[in-house]
């Protein structure tokens, strides 16, 4: 039986649908704003997100309703997590009405990636709303570092006191990740894993990957997942752990029972084989890869009143003519001629 022909399995109430590899739909990422209070230079940097930069209005983003709806369509199809992503969803008002509406949603996984500079007022709210867990971004310890990272006014205490006020409400286990540089934070790698350990939050190291166009990324900024893991393992041994079927990082426990330490390698060791996440932006695009160069519109069609049947079929057909392996094929493929911008669907 080819690949094509894969067949998949019916999930309750739910039609699960495979790619053109087989791989099955179980991940959507949901972007519900494109603006953001950093301005990290692998995401969003100031040179091309300046005060020139035009946002999306109110009218372009989806809606409360529309977010939910199409949740709710994807959650038919077999998504059984679903995470809030940005820029920065913190700075959507609304943001406490989205978590209630998709948290009454039959999904195993509820989660938010943040910057954390909001959470101090934002995480007993979202914990009432129905929110499980954050993901904190967090590049640095060091104040110099953060403040170079994240080209903002914001302190790193500000985003530690946010971790600190997430995991009081109960949004965990909090997960910490950090984007390695060369040059920049890989210094304070080691730092970095001690206080995690300390803390007892679960930290995932980010190879720097060339998401979009504007980030200027180059190959040999690019401190490998080997290279991270021994630098820490030189000072605390791990072993490594199962860490499931389509899971995006590698796990790795700390043998002396001091937490785990993650891995995510997207350039040095590619998980596209078992990949099952799509990407919604918040103006209502769907985007089937991280590297995708262009996505296609759910918002019109929902806009246009297109029922629930409409807009399942109208998702499923892209998803099984999924074909995306981009970081697989990153050294043998032409360079695209344009990508996604990371800050547009939440990385």
């Amino acid at each position: 039986m080819t690949q094509e022909m894969r067949p998949l399995p019916m999930l309750g109430a739910r039609t699960a649908v495979g790619d053109r590899f087989g791989r099955p739909l179980r991940s959507l990422r949901i972007s519900v704003t494109d603006l953001c209070s950093f301005r990290c230079g692998y995401c969003m940097p100031r040179s091309v997100f300046g005060r020139d930069h035009r946002f999306l209005s109110a009218q372009q983003r989806l809606g409360v309703d529309e977010i939910v709806r199409l949740a709710g369509i994807f959650v038919a199809l077999g998504v059984d997590k679903l995470r809030i992503t940005g820029g920065e969803p913190l700075l959507r008002k609304e943001l406490a009405s989205i978590v209630e509406g998709l948290a009454a949603l039959p999904v195993r996984d509820l989660a938010l990636t943040t910057n954390g500079a909001l959470l101090r007022v934002w995480a007993p709210r979202l914990r009432e709303a129905g929110l499980h867990r954050v993901t904190v971004s967090l590049d640095s310890l060091e104040p110099a570092t953060f403040t170079t990272m994240s080209d903002s006014s914001v302190d790193v205490a500000q985003v530690l006191d946010g971790i600190a006020a997430a995991r009081e409400a109960g949004l965990g286990p909090v997960k910490v990740n950090c984007v390695v540089r060369r040059g920049m934070n890989d210094a304070g790698i080691v730092d970095l894993a001690d206080w995690a350990r300390q803390e007892r939050v679960v930290l995932r190291f980010i190879e720097y990957m060339d998401v979009g166009t504007s980030n200027g990324w180059r190959p040999e900024e690019v401190v490998g997942g080997d290279e991270i893991l021994a630098l820490i393992a030189a000072v605390h041994p791990v072993t490594e752990i199962d860490a499931g079927v389509g899971a995006v990082a590698q796990r790795f426990r700390y043998t002396d029972g001091g937490g785990e330490v993650g891995l995510i390698t997207s350039v040095t060791r590619p998980f596209c084989g078992d990949c099952s996440r799509a990407r919604l932006s918040a103006d209502g695009s769907l985007f089937t890869c991280l590297f995708a160069g262009t996505g296609t519109d759910l918002r019109g069609p929902l806009r246009d009143g297109a029922d629930d049947d409409a807009l399942r079929a109208l998702i499923a057909g892209i998803w099984q003519v999924r074909d995306d392996r981009y970081s697989e094929m990153r050294a043998v493929q032409d360079e695209p001629a344009g990508r996604v911008e990371m800050s547009y669907i939440g990385g």
